[in-house]
């Protein structure tokens, strides 16, 4: 192990520097990748603006019924014009996302606690390769805890989908998860997604917080940002664009599409800024109007 005393904090993130390693692909960290990867990384991210719109609707895997999600049957064919791709756990899937509808899907297979439970770190793979590729997901994504009483089986969950995801070409996206007795800095951010991009994920999901623009800057592949609890609207289209312009590839966003008010004109502001470049100010006005016919 390599010897801890007299480490220096990192300090040069070159947050103005492009991605290096990039010639051949438009997303950084998957130029080296095989072709499979690559269709299933151009499924998930435009390949016009670089970027996605992810909407997550697999909160009822601990959650249960939540409040917005309670016909998702009925509220995705609504959603599916505005959005990149859809994040849930494969039984919501195959029950309410029709098969022609040509979204790329982010397919849930980590499991194991529920919102009854006061630790929720200690999860299992619950979806095997084998049923990931016959729902043709284009990536798997694992709850990872860093820092948590689960952080070990989370990793060795972490890794066990990475190896068979790439035995057939299937990309992982790991999940920053934030517990309840986890800072939420810019240090502990920094830690959590390297640790998450050097175990081999080609997507991190992880949250805003100060400094992000260094986090995005030393993490290998795209990171997507998470809308975390619910906004106010003005507030959420701040986030996205905040994000967006300090190196995020995306936004996930969940409560703040499927609780607003007016979810479809939610997803149409934030699919503004992340491929169109509209300030949140451009998305507010835009939403308020879109809102009001």
């Amino acid at each position: 192990m390599a010897d801890l005393e007299g480490l220096k904090a990192s300090k040069d993130y070159h947050v103005d520097t492009p991605f290096a390693n990039q010639d051949g692909f438009f997303l950084k960290g998957i130029n080296h990748l095989d072709w499979g990867m690559k269709k299933h990384m151009a499924n998930i991210f435009n390949p016009k603006s670089g970027n996605t719109v992810m909407f997550a609707f697999d909160h009822g895997y601990f959650m249960g019924s939540t409040a917005g999600l309670e016909r998702l049957d009925l509220l995705l064919p609504q959603l599916a014009p505005y959005v990149d791709c859809f994040m849930g756990t494969r039984g919501a899937i195959r029950t309410c996302v029709a098969p022609e509808t040509a979204k790329s899907i982010a397919l849930r297979v980590t499991s194991g606690s529920s919102m009854l439970q006061d630790d929720l770190s200690h999860e299992v793979v619950a979806v095997d390769i084998e049923d990931a590729i016959r729902m043709n997901a284009d990536c798997m994504a694992v709850q990872t805890f860093i820092g948590a009483d689960g952080q070990l089986s989370s990793i060795d969950n972490l890794s066990k989908v990475i190896n068979a995801g790439m035995r057939y070409s299937i990309p992982t996206l790991g999940v920053c998860a934030v517990g309840k007795d986890m800072e939420r800095t810019d240090r502990f951010f920094k830690l959590a997604t390297r640790i998450i991009a050097e175990m081999g994920v080609q997507i991190v999901k992880t949250y805003d917080c100060e400094n992000f623009e260094e986090v995005a800057a030393a993490c290998p592949v795209p990171i997507v940002v998470a809308g975390g609890k619910k906004l106010a609207e003005q507030d959420a289209l701040k986030l996205a664009y905040n994000v967006m312009s300090k190196g995020a590839h995306g936004v996930d966003m969940g409560r703040n599409i499927f609780q607003s008010e007016h979810p479809i004109a939610m997803a149409q502001a934030v699919c503004k800024i992340v491929h169109e470049g509209y300030t949140d100010k451009e998305a507010w006005d835009f939403f308020q109007e879109e809102s009001h016919k």
